[in-house]
């Protein structure tokens, strides 16, 4: 707990520039108030996963089939504009790898897959993963940084058709780790990400705490933590 306690609050509370906030996973409504938060320290804010849907939404974009939650689309916008307020570089995926959804057997699966290059995703098919000309923006960004907070995958990475982002940007995050940068792999999907291509052992700092660990990432006080500042 105290190594989480350095990390996720010491090292990000004065974090050293350039500051680039990576985030992926599902949901908006999970990450919001994290952004939020680190909109006041961030340099760059790189956004994938199906959350990007959301924020493609909120920018005009079509997004096909994918995953999205129209109810936070007014959240996202506000995101953009206080990003856009505080001079943070706001990255959503300008291509994505996507896939059409099928049922095998009676079974929900994706079928043919393809890389869409344009921001607006067709009506017929769902992203499922960052396109290479977004994971190349993102893993330049990621290189050039001196503190990096990781937590969400860009994709399905689970379905090795769908893992070449996340690993694109687990090896470009390791790459800035061996030249100096530290860098905070803020729990869960990430750190099987990291696992899975090898890459657990270079990084900074690989944090176990899930869910806490983004609580604690949007200002909340947990038990744990009280107490070891109390002493």
């Amino acid at each position: 707990m105290e190594r989480e306690l350095q990390f996720l609050g010491d090292e990000l509370d004065a974090p050293e520039s350039p500051f680039v906030v990576i985030l992926g996973g599902a949901k908006v409504s999970d990450k919001i108030k994290v952004i939020d938060r680190l909109l006041e320290k961030a340099d760059t804010i790189l956004i994938g996963g199906a959350m990007a849907y959301t924020f493609k939404l909120a920018k005009g974009l079509t997004v096909g089939k994918s995953l999205v939650e129209r109810d936070k689309v007014d959240v996202a916008q506000a995101a953009l504009d206080k990003a856009a307020k505080h001079n943070v570089q706001f990255l959503i995926p300008t291509d994505n790898v996507v896939a059409e959804p099928t049922e095998i057997d009676g079974k929900f699966a994706f079928g043919d897959h393809r890389v869409n290059d344009s921001e607006n995703i067709p009506d017929d098919v769902e992203g499922v993963d960052i396109g290479p000309n977004s994971a190349e923006a993102f893993c330049e960004v990621i290189r050039g940084a001196k503190t990096i907070l990781w937590n969400g995958p860009m994709g399905i990475f689970e379905d090795d058709r769908f893992s070449s982002g996340t690993f694109a940007v687990a090896k470009a995050v390791c790459d800035a780790t061996g030249s100096g940068a530290k860098s905070i792999i803020g729990g869960g999907d990430s750190v099987k990400a990291l696992n899975k291509a090898g890459l657990g052992d270079q990084v900074t700092f690989m944090s176990t705490g899930g869910g806490a660990s983004l609580e604690f990432l949007e200002g909340k006080e947990l038990p744990g933590v009280a107490a070891l500042t109390d002493k």
